[in-house]
């Protein structure tokens, strides 16, 4: 049985890859220091959230064998409006992708060094952190090969090993266990929360994902009948996803203090209190999340280019390569010159929040045109599930933006 499911295990570890990031990890961690397990619900939300668009995205790459920019360039005939919605998801997914690579490779770094130590190479008044070009040749020469089987099945390696070190983490905490289940099924708001509720489903909920995923299904399944696999591998990635967030909020609220700031504090704050296995399962955990994080941003920032500006190009081809690179080596830079990832890390979740609505309306949009998709539409309860999942997105937002300009 397990090794059928890796036989068909597919783009939706790439997706799970993408979405627990150092990111993630900072601000699981965030939720779990300040404020317990009160908001695994927000956790849960988002989980169930990330799995009814994420099913969406994968069925139009399947169905269409287009990816989401690709059919909104062709479908939206308003050229104001396709040029606004162009421009939004290129300065959303490429800019933003590279601004996140910086912090996914010095995530990848905080995990290194919590075991290794630091090292850094001086030029001049220059300092550059070893790690951070190491990590860098690693995701280039993954993505330099340009072979989609050889990629997943790296990225599958990874992501189980990240799974298992966080998830051992949290039992080595011991955890009580109704309190767990009453933060995840019994919503609460504690004060100064909302920024924090909202970083988590924006950084669970992510909008590149969407580009991500209908590109990424295409590479490995070409007919209808794979929709249920692609289904079955969409729900259990995304399941598996959640659990590690949930995993790194239940081992952060082990910490009684506040003076946590990353994951590596946080690996080194288990240390005293359960052991160094702790620390080095947690720091591994946080590598494994920088690197795949560091390998899925470019190669969706790839696609999204591809498709927004109509390349008919494959993996291996020049343009796309070009993309990838720059916001490789745009990471690489700013993590190795010593740019302190937390605050932008924060920051980028949170916008991340207050763009998805509009991602989101888009794909609803799409996902109701039997022009594209025929008779594999959305049936009536995903699109009321879809526009719950909308509303929540706006409310959050809108409550987001009140809160960051003091009007909450």
């Amino acid at each position: 049985m397990i090794k059928k499911w890796f036989k068909n295990i597919g783009p939706g570890t790439l997706v799970a890859a993408a979405f627990i990031g150092p990111g993630t990890v900072t601000i699981c961690t965030l939720a779990g220091v300040n404020f317990g397990f009160n908001l695994l619900w927000a956790m849960l939300l988002s989980i169930i959230a990330t799995i009814v668009l994420q099913e969406m995205a994968a069925r139009l790459g399947i169905i269409s064998q287009k990816g989401l920019s690709e059919v909104v360039r062709e479908e939206v005939n308003n050229p104001f409006f396709k040029q606004f919605i162009t421009l939004l998801i290129l300065a959303a997914v490429v800019v933003g992708n590279a601004s996140y690579e910086a912090g996914n490779i010095s995530g990848g770094i905080l995990g290194l060094e919590t075991i290794l130590g630091k090292h850094t190479i001086d030029f001049g008044s220059v300092s550059l952190n070893v790690m951070s070009l190491l990590i860098g040749i690693v995701a280039f020469m993954l993505l330099y090969i340009g072979n989609y089987k050889f990629l997943e099945k790296a990225l599958v390696t990874l992501v189980l090993l990240m799974s298992i070190s966080f998830l051992i983490t949290a039992i080595i905490t011991k955890p009580n266990v109704l309190d767990i289940l009453n933060g995840l099924f019994f919503p609460k708001f504690p004060e100064r929360s909302i920024l924090t509720i909202i970083g988590l489903v924006g950084t669970t909920v992510v909008p590149y994902n969407l580009f991500l995923h209908a590109s990424l299904v295409k590479e490995r399944w070409s007919k209808k009948e794979d929709l249920s696999l692609a289904k079955k591998d969409t729900l259990i990635s995304i399941v598996l996803g959640g659990l590690v967030s949930m995993a790194i909020i239940v081992s952060a609220a082990a910490i009684q203090t506040t003076n946590i700031t990353n994951a590596a504090d946080l690996a080194k704050g288990l240390a005293p209190l359960y052991g160094e296995f702790a620390k080095y399962f947690l720091a591994l955990g946080l590598f494994a999340a920088g690197i795949t994080s560091a390998i899925t941003a470019p190669l969706a920032a790839a696609y999204v280019a591809k498709g927004c500006l109509g390349w008919k190009v494959g993996l291996k081809s020049k343009k796309f390569r070009i993309v990838w690179m720059s916001i490789l080596f745009l990471g690489v830079l700013f993590s190795s010159i010593g740019i302190k990832p937390i605050e932008i890390i924060k920051f980028a979740q949170v916008a991340n929040g207050m763009l998805l609505p509009i991602i989101a309306g888009i794909l609803l949009w799409i996902m109701n045109k039997k022009s594209v998709l025929g008779k594999f539409i959305n049936s009536k309860t995903q699109n009321i599930l879809g526009v719950v999942i909308l509303a929540i997105t706006i409310f959050l937002g809108v409550k987001g933006i009140l809160k960051v300009f003091n009007l909450l």
